[in-house]
């Protein structure tokens, strides 16, 4: 196998019984493509309506004392998250910090990107304030990382497959950050497809069937606000709106 390294891909066209990879310096030939480009613009055009790149924000504590530990009572230093709509995740590192992230997943409008955006003080301040209420015993505590990244979402928050260019293409994207472990079964099941091998995985209405793509903008912008906040509101009070209720009928969403 052959890497290359800091070589963006342009587009994709048709190359013999192969496809051609097109870079700024020369075009790459392959048999076959698997896209994996997260949160990033999707080199097949048929795909720029399905995904949503947000950013998402995280802490990580000074290390924890003894004591600090074991008011925690978190004896087998499992990975927790919340069940709230927008949710918290946490973690001890092998050092004995806590990362802690998640909640404020921000869509800027146009599907906007930039290194500027990795960094929103506003969403760390609100990070800060749910660990320590989640966390009272550790007030006090200091925060010696922070940092923020994009990551794609699409309608149905979850992974979702496809092909294109004579099935010689395939694409695994849309996990909506909860890809840490399911990537692993999304890659296997995107090289099934290129393979044109028909497994279990490959066969079920989750792997065939697709999410309903974002409406242009600014319906786009509007939608994701909404949804937030009916979600957030949701998150307080218990209460689950029209405007969630029309998206579950829809099959949108986390129960899709």
């Amino acid at each position: 196998m052959r890497i290359f390294e800091d070589t963006r891909a342009t587009g994709l066209d048709y190359s013999g019984s192969g496809v051609s990879i097109e870079t700024a310096l020369a075009d790459i030939k392959a048999k076959h493509v698997a896209l994996a480009t997260n949160a990033f613009k999707p080199l097949l055009k048929r795909m720029h309506n399905y995904i949503a790149p947000v950013y998402d924000y995280c802490l990580v504590t000074e290390p924890l004392n003894a004591q600090q530990l074991d008011s925690l009572g978190w004896k087998n230093r499992q990975g927790l998250s919340d069940i709230s709509n927008q949710f918290h995740y946490y973690r001890l590192t092998a050092d004995n910090r806590i990362l802690w992230g998640g909640y404020d997943a921000m869509y800027f409008f146009g599907g906007k990107m930039s290194v500027d955006l990795e960094s929103r003080p506003e969403s760390w301040a609100k990070l800060s304030q749910h660990f320590f209420e989640t966390f009272p015993q550790l007030e006090g505590v200091k925060f010696s990382h922070v940092w923020g990244g994009a990551i794609d979402t699409c309608s149905r928050y979850s992974v979702f497959w496809g092909q294109a260019m004579r099935n010689r293409v395939a694409y695994a994207i849309g996990y909506t950050g909860l890809g840490v472990a399911s990537s692993r079964f999304g890659a296997e099941v995107m090289l099934d497809l290129l393979d044109g091998r028909k497994t279990q995985a490959t066969q079920t209405k989750f792997v065939q069937s697709k999410p309903l793509p974002f409406p242009p903008e600014p319906f786009r912008f509007i939608g994701i606000q909404t949804t937030r906040w009916a979600l957030s509101r949701e998150d307080r009070t218990g209460k689950r709106n029209l405007w969630l209720r029309t998206l579950d009928r829809l099959g949108l969403g986390f129960d899709s």
